[in-house]
């Protein structure tokens, strides 16, 4: 039987715990939140700044848990009727190849952009390595294996799961994953903490080339702790490099809801096959009449709550009952599933900005026996 070192593994999974909380702010705003930055976790799950003087309003960048007033509920149900009555005709709706080549395209252009950013600012706090040979870490099994599964032709790839000794990972005891890692926004942070966790192994997935090949060429990324690679999620035959049932922890974030909601329940379900026993899946995304909603012109509605950007991108926008039933019906418990509320402010500008998401923790039954599970849930239950 293995020995496992669960103390580095529990720094892991509260350095994940803290990048998850924060994941708006690093995917989407690529700055660190104030109160975040001393590495203190918040009194509450959500954050602890709330606002008790509306005078003092513009002293922070951001403010916890706020509460809508009937009006504020009103104009924005007022605003969404008004921005979803013209809908993009069923003509104009690209089919399914294309739609995917154009979230390829606008994903790479955008991820890209924001990766020189994002190393600019992680690249000084990281182990630099001294050539790609060694970053890659070629004489490990794992690598080799990671090595081997790149080379893989995709018509040979698609007949079926890899063979176990083969798979990249195959000797760790505790697994992640990452979908949508985009440049690597959190794949760095997460992969820098695993250094004191060699046990542990992180895969990491975008469907957009371009993201995942930054991400290969980080100096901080390591073949032999790591496996970035191409996958489109909503391709259910497509296999991962490794087997079903296998994963701790997913990551899922500021994903699901670019996916048409005719095809989100089957991206769910594969995701609840790749975990183990005890395994957490963690969610974060829009939710209902956040301000990207509200902002929406006419004729960018596809269908009910879904929209596309000027870039060919979409975003749908959930409600809380709606991503409790996608997760339950795909087998998953639900250990938590909030409605995160804050008001953003541009201090410089004077403008106040509704902010929605909704975040949840999904954990596959467990076995009590399985000393992982019992690990993953009781760190992962206090953020």
């Amino acid at each position: 039987m293995v020995s496992c070192n669960w103390e580095p593994i529990g720094k892991v999974l509260i350095r994940m715990n803290v990048i998850w909380r924060n994941s708006v702010s690093c995917l989407r705003i690529r700055n660190v939140p104030h109160r975040y930055q001393s590495g203190n976790h918040p009194v509450v799950p959500l954050g602890s700044r709330i606002l008790t003087d509306p005078a003092k309003v513009f002293e922070h960048n951001m403010w916890d848990h706020m509460q809508w007033s009937e009006e504020e509920k009103a104009a924005a149900r007022k605003k969404v009727e008004e921005n979803s009555a013209v809908r993009v005709l069923l003509e104009e709706q690209v089919d399914q190849k294309t739609e995917q080549k154009l979230r390829e395209l606008s994903w790479d252009h955008a991820k890209t952009s924001a990766a020189d950013g994002f190393s600019r600012m992680h690249r000084p706090t990281m182990p630099q390595e001294k050539n790609h040979e060694e970053r890659c870490g070629s004489s490990d099994s794992q690598s080799k294996a990671a090595l081997h599964f790149s080379n893989l032709d995709s018509k040979e790839h698609r007949k079926g799961p890899l063979k176990t000794e083969l798979f990249p990972g195959s000797n760790a005891t505790f697994r992640i994953l990452e979908v949508g890692c985009g440049a690597g926004n959190s794949v760095f942070p997460i992969l820098n903490t695993l250094q004191n966790a060699p046990e542990s192994f992180l895969y990491c997935c975008d469907f957009a080339s371009g993201a995942v090949e930054l991400v290969k060429l980080h100096s901080s990324y390591r073949a032999a702790q790591c496996c970035a690679f191409v996958h489109d999620v909503c391709d259910e035959g497509l296999p991962y490099p490794f087997p079903d049932g296998i994963l701790d922890v997913i990551l899922l974030v500021f994903v699901l809801s670019s996916i048409h909601p005719d095809r989100m329940q089957g991206v769910v379900n594969r995701l609840s096959n790749l975990l183990k026993p005890g395994g957490m899946l963690l969610f974060r995304d829009y939710g209902r009449y956040d301000k990207t909603q509200l902002r929406f012109k006419k004729g960018h509605c596809l269908s009910e709550n879904f929209y596309v950007r000027g870039d060919g991108t979409r975003a749908y926008f959930f409600t809380k009952g709606e991503v409790h039933n996608m997760f339950c019906k795909a087998g998953l418990d639900e250990k938590q599933n909030l409605v995160d509320r804050r008001l953003q402010v541009n201090r410089k500008k004077q403008v106040k900005m509704q902010r929605v998401w909704v975040q949840g923790k999904f954990q596959k039954p467990l076995h009590l026996t399985q000393k992982t599970s019992k690990l993953v849930f009781s760190l992962l239950s206090h953020g």
